[in-house]
């Protein structure tokens, strides 16, 4: 009788043991891992799941095979800047809202203000780790860096500048416009630099063009690192990976010079198409791709005749806007459609189209949604939730219309070609 009771007990407590293990890994699987790589100036016709690629002479068959795992968006709609796009990805918000409708500049007014609610702060407040690895572009006060925003780690260039700061110091230089020493401009110049929560922005190393040319190599090292460190953890991550593909002057690393037909613009693509087949084979290696939401999106249009390519005898340092007109900073769609591919396995259907009206500021509502976030009520959230359409159960999606701001102007309203039919 004792041997019965001790097996009947020892039955119940692996029962009780097995049904916990059976939450926690319900619990898991509710909270997948998130990974949104953002490119920069990469335009709607650039890569070949969008009538790009190789036909241009620059092949990107790892975001092919991307948007065959998953869904391509052909009616993504961003704003027509770096800044502006970026604002509204991290919270949901037109740019205006939070004062960053132009472009943040070194020592400009414009930066985010304390009081924002970014996609850190979401992931934050459900347990998640956080990290950016990139161009935040958001500003460089305090109270506006992203590890002030729910973001557990910051490696990137400074958070007031963009890509084209590397060639600073070495303008200066040549211009003869500062009268100092190279090596003291070198260390006064732009700096890669790195926080921590609370913490102050800590300077690692200039930022000079040969850095430039290989921050991506760095960036997905840093991003292949935590990635590792938080699945040894177990702990859901959010990934932000916003590099450098596509942004003037591209210089490609050595592993990827001449790789392209059409100069350093290509090869940087084709670069940029290689860091995220990186990004993918390391989520297979962790065994973590089935429970992991991949988005790759470009932040804006392509740059165009504006630019010509540094260091390339003149070849146009150029991305593709496809059938659209027109190009960065634009009221065109050439500057504010672009690319948008996400893979979501066991959610996502494979191989799927979807020509719903999508803006980037949807993004953050529907991780919400999908995480079991909570949005904040004391302000107006211009994204809507686009779960249904990523679940393929609306081909028309929620968003009925969006406006488009350039500065304090209204530029731009669009509205859903499916609601000017009803």
């Amino acid at each position: 009788m004792k041997i019965t009771a001790f097996r009947r007990y020892a039955s119940a407590v692996t029962l009780l043991a097995l049904m916990g293990s059976a939450t926690a890994f319900a619990q898991k699987s509710n909270q997948p891992n998130v990974v949104f790589i953002l490119a920069d100036n990469v335009g709607y016709g650039d890569l070949g799941s969008y009538g790009g690629g190789e036909l241009r002479g620059a092949a990107t068959p790892r975001l092919d095979a991307l948007a065959q795992e998953g869904m391509r968006l052909t009616q993504f709609l961003v704003e027509p800047a770096c800044t502006p796009s970026r604002a509204a990805l991290m919270t949901g918000q037109y740019s205006i809202r939070n004062g960053l409708s132009l472009i943040a500049i070194e020592g400009s007014p414009y930066t985010f203000p304390a009081n924002a609610f970014t996609m850190g702060d979401l992931f934050k407040s459900v347990g998640y780790a956080t990290a950016i690895f990139g161009k935040w572009h958001l500003g460089s006060a305090p109270h506006s860096l992203p590890t002030a925003h729910g973001f557990d780690e910051f490696y990137g260039i400074p958070p007031d500048i963009s890509w084209d700061a590397a060639t600073y110091t070495t303008t200066i230089a040549l211009t003869h416009s500062i009268n100092e020493p190279y090596e003291t401009m070198l260390k006064t110049g732009p700096q890669i630099v790195e926080a921590k929560p609370a913490g102050p922005l800590q300077k690692v190393k200039p930022f000079t063009e040969d850095v430039r040319a290989n921050i991506d190599h760095e960036l997905v090292e840093k991003s292949i690192d935590f990635m590792r460190r938080q699945r040894a953890a177990g702990k859901p991550f959010l990934l932000y990976l916003p590099f450098s593909m596509g942004h003037f002057p591209n210089l490609p690393s050595q592993q990827f010079k001449g790789k392209s037909r059409i100069g350093n613009y290509g090869d940087k693509i084709m670069e940029g198409d290689y860091h995220v087949g990186q990004i993918l084979d390391t989520l297979k290696q962790l065994g973590i791709d089935d429970n992991t939401i991949v988005v790759f999106a470009s932040d804006n249009g392509p740059q165009g005749q504006t630019a010509r390519e540094h260091g390339n005898q003149g070849t146009p340092d150029m991305g593709n806007s496809g059938p659209f007109r027109g190009e960065l900073g634009e009221v065109t769609e050439g500057a504010i459609r672009t690319s948008a591919i996400i893979r979501w396995p066991g959610k996502v259907k494979p191989g799927t189209t979807t020509y719903a009206m999508f803006s980037i500021m949807d993004f953050l509502p529907t991780f919400a949604h999908i995480v079991g976030g909570k949005m904040p009520t004391d302000r107006a959230i211009d994204g809507v939730d686009q779960t249904e359409v990523l679940l393929g159960n609306t081909t028309t999606g929620h968003r009925e219309s969006m406006l488009s701001f350039i500065g304090g102007e209204l530029v731009a309203t669009l509205e859903a070609v499916a609601h000017l039919f009803h």
